[in-house]
């Protein structure tokens, strides 16, 4: 049985989850609540999970992981340049 359909809910939710406040933080740039130590270490950590993804050729890994890295790294660009 192909469960590939959890990945696509698992991977659609904790993605969407993540996008009203990276937009929030991108709009305001108010970094001033984010822990630096903390994203470096997500972002460091979403770059493995698409790493994983590759190697599993796991699409929902590969496509939720690539959008919340790219708003990660927004936030740590944005927390380091405004922190």
């Amino acid at each position: 049985m192909n469960l590939e359909w959890l990945g696509y809910v698992a991977a659609t939710l904790t993605t969407l989850a993540f996008v009203p406040q990276a937009l929030k933080t991108i709009r305001s740039r108010d970094t001033r609540g984010i822990s630096l130590g903390m994203y470096v270490v997500f972002t460091v950590g979403i770059v493995f999970w698409f790493g994983y993804g590759l190697v599993l050729g796991s699409w929902p890994m590969i496509v939720s992981n690539a959008i919340t890295f790219v708003l990660a790294v927004t936030i740590l660009a944005l927390k380091v340049r405004h922190g």
